[in-house]
């Protein structure tokens, strides 16, 4: 039997909040587009996707929260698109993100984080107890189904916007 170290769940999140850091710089300024990597990041969301939509299942009251999610993001998600702006400069594709949806909707993960992070018993998460019903709850799972399918939908929508933007130039979609 492994036992896992008291400190453990303070470093995990803090690497998980190194990470995210770097995800939220993708939210400002002029990004390059990568397709490669986004559709990567499409694949591997379209399955965190899969996995809620089991989660709501069995979890209790966890249903509509994924649902209403699942609606909020891929609306922020089509408004977020229509405000992006995609260009072309010295032979590179990329694109300027909305900076006020993704930074409010990183805002939010952070704060729900920071919530979970002051509320959750350190010593159940240590001990191995506690089952993924115990550490879910319906507003963390609606919140993820929300960032989740924010990013589903403005990754398919940057494939059309960059496809579009490069029909329209004629430069090749793949840019090393």
């Amino acid at each position: 039997m492994v036992i896992a170290h008291p400190i453990t769940p303070y470093l995990f999140t803090g690497l998980v909040g190194l990470a995210y850091l770097r995800r939220i710089a993708g939210n400002f300024g002029r990004q390059p587009w990568r397709p490669v990597r986004t559709g990567i990041r499409l694949g591997l969301l379209s399955l965190a996707l899969l996995a809620l939509l089991i989660a709501a299942a069995f979890v209790p009251g966890a249903g509509l929260a994924v649902s209403v999610g699942l609606a909020i993001g891929a609306t922020l998600a089509g408004f977020a698109l229509h405000h992006n702006h995609a260009e072309i400069v010295d032979g590179k594709p990329g694109y300027t993100p909305n900076p006020w949806i993704g930074g409010a909707l990183s805002l939010l993960l952070v704060g729900r984080l920071l919530w979970r992070m002051g509320h959750v018993d350190v010593a159940t998460m240590t001990s191995g107890s506690a089952g993924f019903g115990q550490q879910a709850s319906p507003l963390t799972l609606g919140i993820a189904a929300t960032l989740v399918a924010f990013y589903v939908v403005n990754s398919a929508g940057l494939f059309v916007q960059m496809r579009r933007l490069m029909a329209s130039t004629q430069t090749p979609l793949i840019n090393p």
